[in-house]
């Protein structure tokens, strides 16, 4: 796609940029959530942000482009509210503790970021892997989570022999799968997942869980 020049903005409607694609991002990560990638429609986007389909072009390039900012944008989130916690200052237990914690409520209180994700694995992680952006994202977090893991080792609280990524993929798995199956679940079991009266018991669930793997009596051959 050739270069699109800067648009003509309507008088009376000049709008600070960074606001202006702030205000996209949110209708297109709406949009991406509840049509799919193919489903959803730059025009639409265009026309809930009281914007043009040509702004939208200048700021990000395409709809492919604006679907790996809405990934990009969802996943600095998440790993935003992590630095933010400040766990390392925890005991082992504890902080790991903080960190599933922190995982399971961000899951349920952002569930587009949930279908994001889902449809992104649809479509092989294809813009995920081209952007440089998101492959970095990750990295502080798997730091902190591995620090934590030496710590309690080192303490003598740690025996299960796993790496930061296995356990970020644990604690991710139960938190994502309560999200994203909430209604096949519930369906099938008559158990809605994320029901008020049952949201303490699967984030303790969660927790007792970790700690449960990481503190086990290792394993006799």
């Amino acid at each position: 796609m050739s270069a699109v020049p800067p648009p003509t903005r309507p008088a009376g409607r000049m709008r600070d940029a960074a606001r202006t694609q702030a205000e996209i991002l949110d209708v297109a990560t709406q949009e991406f959530a509840r049509q799919g990638y193919d489903g959803a429609r730059v025009d639409e986007i265009a026309a809930r942000t009281r914007t043009t389909k040509r702004m939208i072009y200048y700021y990000f390039g395409g709809k492919e482009q604006l679907f790996t900012a809405v990934l990009e944008r969802a996943y600095a989130e998440i790993r935003r509210q992590e630095q933010e916690a400040d766990v390392e200052h925890l005991e082992p237990l504890a902080a790991i503790r903080r960190l599933a914690e922190l995982t399971f409520d961000h899951h349920e209180a952002h569930p587009d970021f949930i279908r994001l994700v889902s449809i992104e694995n649809i479509h092989d992680a294809s813009h995920m892997a081209a952007s440089p952006t998101l492959s970095k994202l990750n990295t502080p977090a798997i730091d902190v989570i591995g620090r934590i893991l030496e710590a309690g080792r080192a303490e003598g609280v740690f025996t299960a022999e796993i790496d930061a990524v296995d356990l970020h993929m644990m604690i991710s798995s139960f938190c994502f799968f309560r999200v994203a199956n909430r209604h096949t679940f519930g369906s099938l079991f008559g158990r809605d997942l994320v029901a008020g009266g049952t949201r303490e018991h699967y984030r303790r669930m969660l927790g007792d869980m970790v700690i449960a793997y990481l503190t086990a009596p290792p394993a006799s051959h």
